[in-house]
């Protein structure tokens, strides 16, 4: 078949690319020995790009295995590169080697930064992605480096024997109140249908789209809440991070950068699924835990999920709704701050994170561009086990309006004046008619309206203030209204 009816087989197929991904992928590798196998390559990689994309990111590994395997057929070198990056350290083994081979297929020969713990690649192929291996499948406690990092912070050490004391699965378990390990087996169980440990919905989110939430069932979260408590909570955070840890908040979060001139806002891609069972043992591991009550702590924190035909997807990954997830994504990324904050400090910039949003800040302009600098804090972002969400970056300057985790910083702290007008717009409509209609089916709709105005009490304490007396003013003059009517 030559070019041309190559292109006239393929052409129909692309009107749904994603039932018939596999059927094109076979055409191509069919006839790659074309000298114009390129030029159909071209031809398809715009159409196909989406439902690659959108395989990469579903929970069976298996279509992630052969999205992947996809990219070195559809792809040119540059945008294939940019997918393959997305699972190079993909949790699952059989993703990770479709990536690397579709790399040293492509002749991708990725930039990094090296990693003095790794001995230096003794192979061509070994050096295609470069030495980023840190922090991607096996947490902070590798085996396989070669100079493991054996210093500890003082601040790590002085909380270490607590952990210390955790050998064995039983010592979990007497830790969590139970008398044998044998009690945890319950809660590990995977899947979200009736006996697993979890329950899976999904919540709109603020941008547009579904989130889905796995959140623990009643006994689970107890058993989780008593990790929280007993054990992660005494872990230090970084400074840099403000998500989910008492004393900090969206405000501490945007207060270092206040009247900034330049703003760069970075978000990581699939924050939670990232953080996978491996990755938690290894981190509990360096903690001082023993192999055994790391592994058995990391299960019950971890979800596995269970898909259609009964697979059960392994490596299981932190659950966007379970207590324990935050607290371990900030013992998990303390390293990631630490870097990113030394970084910053070495341009003068400044440096915060709340759970997956990174933000930096400039008073003057990056004296060797921000072009470079973003290079070096993406390469630490891989390094780190992570994944930019290029697409979510934004750099704002001071001409506009700079909000960071909901809080305007352009000229001191500030709720944004458009929701603030809504607000008060609300209120006046109460005023007019009533709680009931305005609320039209919404639960709680009077938390809503107090939490509000003391969420702008918390960023402008004198407008919040004045906002929440009008709010409770209006509720009190609903409820003359009722007894009016009575």
């Amino acid at each position: 078949m030559d070019l041309a009816k190559l292109l006239f087989t393929i052409k129909p197929l692309l009107a749904d690319p994603r039932a018939n991904l596999a059927k094109i992928v076979e055409l191509l590798e069919k006839h790659n020995d074309l000298a114009e196998y390129d030029v159909a390559r071209f031809y398809v990689s715009k159409s196909v790009r989406p439902a690659i994309e959108e395989k990469l990111s579903s929970p069976d590994p298996r279509e992630r295995t052969a999205a992947t395997k996809s990219i070195p057929r559809l792809m040119g070198k540059s945008e294939g590169a940019a997918l393959l990056r997305r699972v190079y350290k993909d949790a699952s083994p059989t993703v990770r080697a479709a990536a690397r081979s579709g790399v040293s297929m492509l002749g991708i020969e990725d930039v990094a930064l090296p990693d003095s713990r790794f001995p230096a690649p003794r192979n061509n192929w070994q050096r295609q992605g470069g030495w980023n291996e840190t922090g991607w499948a096996f947490g902070l406690a590798d085996s396989r480096a070669r100079k493991p990092n054996r210093r500890v912070p003082e601040d790590i050490a002085s909380i270490r024997k607590v952990f210390k004391e955790l050998q064995t699965s039983d010592d979990v378990a007497k830790k969590l109140g139970m008398k044998k390990a044998k009690e945890l087996k319950a809660l590990m169980r995977p899947g979200q249908q009736a006996g697993s440990g979890y329950v899976e919905f999904t919540v709109p989110k603020a941008t547009g789209g579904l989130r889905t939430i796995c959140a623990p069932r009643a006994p689970l979260k107890r058993v989780q809440r008593t990790i929280l408590r007993e054990l992660l909570a005494k872990v230090p955070t970084h400074d840099a991070a403000h998500g989910f840890i008492n004393g900090r908040s969206v405000v501490s979060n945007a207060r270092p950068h206040e009247g900034a001139k330049i703003v760069v806002k970075i978000d990581l891609k699939d924050f939670f699924p990232t953080v996978h069972f491996y990755r938690v043992a290894g981190t509990l591991r360096y903690l001082g835990m023993g192999e055994a009550a790391a592994s058995t702590l990391a299960a019950i924190v971890t979800h596995r999920n269970k898909l259609p035909d009964g697979t059960v997807v392994m490596p299981g990954a932190l659950p966007q709704g379970a207590p324990t997830s935050p607290a371990i994504t900030n013992i998990v990324c303390r390293r990631l701050d630490a870097r990113l904050d030394a970084l910053s400090k070495k341009v003068g910039a400044k440096y915060t994170r709340y759970a997956d949003d990174l933000t930096f800040s400039f008073r003057d302009e990056p004296e060797k561009g921000l072009g470079r600098f973003l290079w070096w804090v993406d390469q630490v972002i891989q390094q780190e086990g992570f994944v930019q969400n290029a697409p979510k970056r934004r750099i704002l300057r001071g001409s506009n309006q700079q909000r960071i985790t909901g809080v305007v910083v352009n000229d001191g702290l500030s709720v944004p004046r458009d929701a603030r007008r809504r607000f008060r717009a609300m209120l006046e409509n109460i005023r007019r008619t009533s709680v009931d209609e305005q609320a039209r089916g919404k639960a709680d709709f009077k938390a809503y309206l107090k939490g509000f105005a003391s969420y702008v009490k918390m960023v402008q304490p004198e407008v919040g203030k004045k906002l929440l007396a009008e709010v409770h003013a209006v509720l009190a003059e609903d409820v003359r209204k009722r007894d009016a009517a009575k």
